[in-house]
């Protein structure tokens, strides 16, 4: 049994009339063709192709809606494929034929204009995902490499997680500064109120920890996803 491209399978040699017409079919096509032929003998044609994630959209306009002010797109596939498949995204550049060389440098010449963050789901992804500032990977298809060198893996085949681990970082961080500046604030000011005598040692002791204790459950409102807000405000947290 032999796999590959048409001229690895059959040379130069002629294809059945059953093969001819799919070969015509999809000769101007930005498809993948796979012929196998069995001792010697064509026995099958498949044909891929490419075709964009049904979440893409909405995920490339929810990163939008976030404040990420350039999206593009990155592959090993040719020029053609490359453009066909992004046709139908907001995307502001597409990168074909990139080797993971080409990636991490492309990663590390955004990186250092603005935080950027890379998605990927394959094996050559895992050296642009560590350049990246935030690294994320696909982790449902993607290899075990790309997963160790990806600050963040999503467990999913869908691409809404991206925009939904953006948003609930960008919380998580408001929260924790929050709770930073609040609690140092209140700390402060109860130290200087101690100092000047207008609070005993025992109060102070009990406010400084009624102080811990608002900080810690504010904190812990970082375990929700915002959606509460969300659905309260009409519109993202």
């Amino acid at each position: 049994v032999v796999a590959g491209s048409r001229p690895l399978v059959l040379g130069n040699g002629p294809l059945p009339n059953w093969a001819e017409s799919g070969e015509s079919r999809y000769r101007d096509t930005q498809v993948l063709r796979v012929f196998v032929a069995i001792d010697g003998r064509l026995a099958a044609v498949f044909t891929f192709g490419d075709a964009i994630r049904e979440d893409a959209p909405g995920t490339v306009e929810a990163l939008r809606s976030a404040g990420v002010t350039r999206i593009v797109m990155l592959t090993g596939d040719d020029g053609a494929a490359a453009e066909k498949v992004s046709a139908s995204l907001d995307l502001d550049a597409v990168f074909a034929d990139a080797t993971p060389a080409d990636k991490v440098g492309t990663v590390e010449a955004a990186k250092a204009a603005a935080p950027t963050m890379m998605v990927g789901d394959g094996i050559n992804d895992a050296p642009a995902l560590a350049a990246a500032t935030v690294g994320i990977a696909m982790g449902a298809r993607g290899g075990t490499a790309s997963s160790e060198a990806a600050d963040v893996v999503v467990l999913t085949d869908r691409l809404q997680p991206v925009a939904d681990a953006l948003r609930i970082a960008r919380r998580t961080r408001a929260i924790a500064l929050q709770s930073i500046v609040v609690g140092l604030g209140l700390s402060g000011a109860a130290m200087i109120a101690a100092a000047m005598g207008h609070i005993t040692p025992v109060p102070g002791a009990l406010l400084q920890e009624g102080i811990d204790v608002a900080v810690i459950v504010n904190a812990l409102r970082a375990l929700g996803d915002g959606r509460l807000e969300h659905d309260r405000n009409g519109r993202r947290s």
